[in-house]
């Protein structure tokens, strides 16, 4: 689902309502946003098919899904809101403006308005991605803290792998020519780390709709089975320091004689 929201994302670029049918672009948004509607939802029908004890924390994780859902629902009404705006006002009919006030619009402030509806769908959004795998990382913690333990272990990664592999999944790495470019400034992702991955088939590049970005990195179905299995891994302990080695009996006899 992380993925879902980072891929709308990318899609939801505010320069193509410039174009001749912002409609259509809206149109597709919505449809976009309402399957990631369904998506948390169906998540929700599959918490609920599990037997288990619903602790606090799995309070929270139903919470948290609903609250996607109830945000990618809203952000497809809005966007489909805005389309009615810009039909109405191509067949030059009056408009909502707010506390039942109708008018006609030009097709210009018809635009403005879709613009403002677009801002306040990305950031309605922005933030999908990273709260899906927070989410994600809540439920595996509690189910392992009840004893329920996954039973694919990842294979081992290093500390930065591990890093980068979460970063992909927050949808905060992209390529840009050639050069991974990265969402937030504490990052550190080099490229060789991606490569990395990829050649072990946990990550994979996909074409990125954003104008300003090349690739979008995203995880394979084996780097979000691996990712899942690792939250909340206990770490392995390091090995006991050892003793130095008794002395043989003959040289500990001749010591105390000393």
């Amino acid at each position: 689902m992380a993925a879902g929201f980072t891929r709308f994302n990318d899609a939801h670029q505010r320069h193509a309502l410039n174009g001749p049918t912002p409609a259509t672009l809206l149109t597709a948004q919505s449809e976009s946003a309402q399957h990631l509607a369904r998506s948390a939802l169906a998540i929700v029908g599959a918490l609920n098919a599990q037997p288990m004890y619903h602790s606090p924390a799995i309070h929270a994780v139903y919470a948290r899904v609903r609250q996607l859902a109830h945000l990618a629902s809203d952000a497809a009404d809005r966007l489909l809101d805005a389309v009615d705006v810009l039909d109405l006002t191509r067949a030059g009919l009056p408009v909502e403006l707010g506390d039942g006030f109708l008018a006609v619009v030009t097709e210009q402030e018809a635009r403005r308005g879709a613009g403002r509806c677009f801002s306040l769908v990305a950031s309605l959004t922005a933030l999908g991605a990273s709260d899906a795998l927070a989410t994600a990382e809540l439920f595996v913690a509690e189910r392992r803290l009840r004893g329920f333990v996954p039973e694919h272990q990842p294979p081992a990664l290093s500390h930065t792998q591990n890093a980068a592999l979460r970063a992909v999944a927050r949808g905060d790495v992209a390529i840009t020519g050639s050069k991974p470019y990265l969402r937030r400034e504490d990052l550190r992702v080099s490229i060789s780390t991606i490569r990395a991955l990829e050649s072990r088939g946990l990550v994979m590049r996909e074409d990125c709709p954003d104008w300003f970005r090349d690739e979008r990195v995203h995880l394979t179905a084996n780097g979000r089975r691996d990712l899942a299995a690792s939250f909340a891994r206990p770490r392995s302990t390091p090995p006991a320091a050892t003793r130095p080695p008794a002395r043989p009996a003959a040289t500990a006899a001749r010591a105390a004689a000393r």
